[in-house]
């Protein structure tokens, strides 16, 4: 027999030396922890270390926009909440609407035929032509009551007329009350007294030739006259 000494080229850890290096390792990853991920993902910072280095900004960053997120989904859940909840509305009853406006439909149509409604006003129409010779001027007056308006519309045949719409009042002591002036060949408009009294037109010719107007009213004026 021949004995043969193997060599120990690999000798196996200790007991004492894998506890050493378990012990190692753990505060290792405590320290890890402690001074890199805690700072890195959650903003805190027992040691100091992340705020040196900038992991605790970036931690508070996280937790920031975390915070956020878990706000908005609340909001949202609570928004398809009351959604949900949230009741149908209920279309009115038919029967109703028709009823009520069958009722509006009469009293509009008992107003229609009530007397107090009715006008009682006559409405009159004129045309009244004249002629004026250069540089004359002349004017045509209608008796209107406050609020009454008579429409209007004239023309010359030969060139523009100087032009004076206005009124006045002997009975209310006004001499003069002006609506509108200029000088054309057409006008056609409205005048809605502003008192009782004559309302009209004036007219002057500054043409050196003779020309014609044509004035035609509509209204509920009384009278119509051409005042020299």
């Amino acid at each position: 027999m021949y004995n043969t000494n193997i060599p120990n080229d690999r000798e196996l850890p200790s007991t004492a030396k894998l506890v050493k290096s378990t012990i190692f390792a753990a505060i290792t990853a405590l320290v890890l922890l402690v001074a890199v991920v805690m700072p890195a993902e959650y903003g805190i910072d027992p040691t100091g270390l992340g705020k040196m280095t900038g992991l605790q900004k970036m931690g508070e960053i996280k937790m920031s926009l975390a915070q956020e997120a878990e706000a908005e989904r609340q909001v949202k859940e609570q928004a398809v909440a009351a959604t949900t909840s949230a009741p149908a509305p209920q279309p009115a009853p038919e029967p109703v609407v028709q009823q009520i406006v069958a009722e509006n439909t009469v009293v509009a149509k008992q107003m229609d035929a009530s007397p107090e409604m009715a006008d009682t006003a006559t409405v009159r129409q004129d045309t009244t032509t004249l002629t004026l010779q250069p540089n004359e001027g002349t004017e045509v007056k209608v008796e209107l009551k406050k609020g009454e308006v008579v429409k209007f519309i004239w023309a010359s045949d030969a060139g523009k007329a100087n032009f004076d719409i206005h009124a006045d009042s002997k009975a209310l002591n006004i001499d003069y009350h002006g609506y509108a002036k200029g000088s054309s060949t057409k006008e056609e408009g409205t005048i809605e007294a502003a008192f009782d009294g004559s309302h009209g037109w004036f007219w002057r010719n500054r043409t050196s030739t003779p020309l014609t107007i044509t004035l035609q009213t509509e209204g509920p004026y009384t009278n119509i006259k051409r005042v020299k």
